[in-house]
């Protein structure tokens, strides 16, 4: 499997020296994303929903409903490590996530998920002080104490990851997608 499909963007990278311009970036990335997606996906039919992104990879469809899943995760996760004590998390198994039933489902409860936890996470993430984003959880599969600095890197990474398997996906088909 291509490394390229896989990772349109690549793998994310943490920048070693973290401003707040970056942090902004990325703050506004989240906060842009549910009207990114959106504009891309309501162009499509349900065969192009259904088609995978990429060969043993998930469908647009699911991959969709995967983001709304996620990012819901996402935000607990922070709201967790901003009021508790580098908490455990729960981690959950995305790909039997994205093989339930639901997934089969419209895409619009996913769109009014994301339009409006991103609303509120990106109020959230305006709201945080340096100190606030240096908090961490325990993430109990990696073994590791993730900053919010880096969660708030790595999300915004995830969206723009799982928008580019679909543009990519189109450009492939042909798809035209207006801008």
């Amino acid at each position: 499997m291509s490394e390229q499909l896989k990772y349109p963007i690549g793998k994310f990278e943490k920048p070693i020296n973290m401003t707040e311009e970056q942090k902004e970036i990325w703050i506004s990335k989240i906060s842009q994303f549910p009207n990114e997606l959106k504009r891309v996906v309501i162009q499509l039919n349900d065969e192009q929903l259904n088609c995978p992104y990429r060969e043993g990879g998930w469908t647009v469809r699911q991959v969709v409903h995967h983001l709304a899943d996620s990012h819901l995760n996402a935000i607990t996760r922070f709201k967790l490590a901003l009021t508790e004590n580098e908490p455990t998390i729960k981690p959950y198994d995305e790909v039997a996530w994205a093989n339930l039933p639901d997934v089969n489902s419209d895409l619009s409860s996913s769109f009014a998920i994301l339009e409006g936890l991103h609303s509120r996470w990106t109020h959230l993430l305006r709201s945080l002080t340096n100190e606030d984003f240096n908090r961490t959880f325990f993430h109990p599969e990696s073994n590791e104490h993730v900053q919010l600095e880096y969660a708030l890197g790595l999300y915004a990474w995830h969206g723009e990851h799982h928008l580019n398997h679909i543009t990519s996906l189109c450009e492939r088909n042909g798809w035209v997608i207006e801008k």
